[in-house]
């Protein structure tokens, strides 16, 4: 099994973010990078797999300052010798998908293939609504895509599309695209060069660009991992299957995650995609490693604070925790791996709102009495 953190991107204290407008304080993003990038070097050290963020933009209250998801995963990577860094991910219904497969493209190489990728639908309307790579798109929270409503439906269809459209740099040397929403070249091609005719490809005999594509080509063929943040739905669940993407699940109830296992196994199959049981999905939670029940509960508490705080009124449920003694969380892992078979295995960590003495602590107890129970080190020094 291998074992990835997640970072909210939490840049303070309990007590500073209660101050106000945390997110726009230099001081505290300068102390944030410094934090990360000791996370990031004693993760690097201890054998986990990945290191990884969300994308989200304007985030004046420093709850989620994570506004830029391929140049923060430079930032791990440079810091890392080993260890991957994983965007979770591009919220395409706000980027040109031309232009995040290029970025990503060209990240895979600065760092080498360290890289994975996940994509998002984006939930918080605030930033989601304002940057929107399309007119009238906007965020999709757990109610509009329960009701179905046209909201949520624009927001999946230029999602699905932007995917298809990245896939399809991917894995050609020029490509062109037409659909529903997205085209490229533009209606009537652009205008040509002579260079692309004697060095390139996509240009008609009447001189006018009709196919593009991406340069470069990505250093991992054909491309980095795909993972679906954190999905909940059965039909993101169906669509990941058939894009042969990992969706990361982050829920307790062990029924619930059986079905959308089975809902995977069946889209893939369906989709003519032989995917193995134990890369249907990812699971995970939230890590609380301590022997100490009363320290338990503080940090239960400080974790219930801060998400009552800021995702529960975007209609985001407390994802799974992972609390207790080491050899508590053992048994928790353990149970859900017998039902599940999962091989990865994502924690997320108190990064910014406690102190790194505590974080750091709880890291190196995982790797050291929990993560032996389910892994071995390869040659590289990676928990697998």
């Amino acid at each position: 099994m291998k074992f990835n953190l997640m970072q909210t991107g939490v840049i303070g204290r309990r007590y500073e973010l209660e101050q106000g407008m945390a997110g726009q304080r230099p001081e505290l993003y300068q102390r944030f990078l410094k934090e990360v990038r000791g996370y990031v070097q004693l993760a690097d050290e201890l054998g986990y797999n990945l290191y990884c963020q969300p994308e989200h933009h304007l985030q004046i209250e420093g709850f989620e300052i994570n506004n830029h998801p391929g140049m923060f995963s430079l930032y791990v990577g440079m810091h890392a010798k080993r260890m991957k860094a994983g965007i979770m991910g591009y919220t395409l219904p706000t980027h040109n998908p031309v232009r995040v497969a290029e970025e990503i493209a060209t990240l895979d190489h600065m760092l080498q293939g360290r890289l994975t990728v996940g994509f998002t639908r984006g939930y918080h309307p605030r930033w989601v609504d304002s940057m929107a790579a399309l007119r009238g798109v906007k965020s999709t929270a757990p109610t509009n895509a329960m009701a179905k409503d046209a909201q949520d439906t624009l927001n999946r269809e230029v999602f699905e599309e932007s995917l298809h459209i990245i896939k399809k740099a991917w894995a050609s040397d020029v490509f062109s695209h037409k659909g529903k929403h997205w085209e490229f070249p533009p209606n009537g091609g652009s205008a040509g060069h002579p260079a692309y005719r004697e060095f390139g490809k996509g240009m008609d005999e009447d001189g006018i660009v009709r196919q593009i594509g991406i340069a470069p080509k990505c250093f991992q063929n054909p491309h980095p991992k795909i993972y679906g943040g954190f999905a909940a739905s059965l039909s993101t669940i169906d669509f990941w299957a058939r894009e042969g993407g990992k969706p990361i699940v982050l829920a307790d109830n062990l029924d619930f995650c059986e079905k959308v296992w089975h809902r995977y196994a069946e889209a893939a199959i369906a989709a003519d995609l032989n995917v193995p049981q134990e890369d249907h999905c990812a699971w995970g939670g939230f890590l609380m490693l301590t022997d100490d029940k009363g320290k338990a509960q503080a940090l239960m508490d400080e974790h219930k604070w801060f998400w009552d705080k800021w995702f529960i009124p975007f209609g985001q449920k407390m994802p799974n925790v992972l609390i207790g003694s080491a050899e508590e969380i053992v048994d928790t892992i353990g149970k859900a791996h017998d039902r599940l078979k999962f091989n990865e295995l994502f924690l997320m960590f108190g990064q910014g709102h406690l102190d790194p003495e505590q974080n750091n602590d709880e890291l190196e107890k995982f790797a050291r009495l929990v993560a032996p129970h389910f892994s071995t080190k390869d040659k590289d020094g990676t928990m697998v």
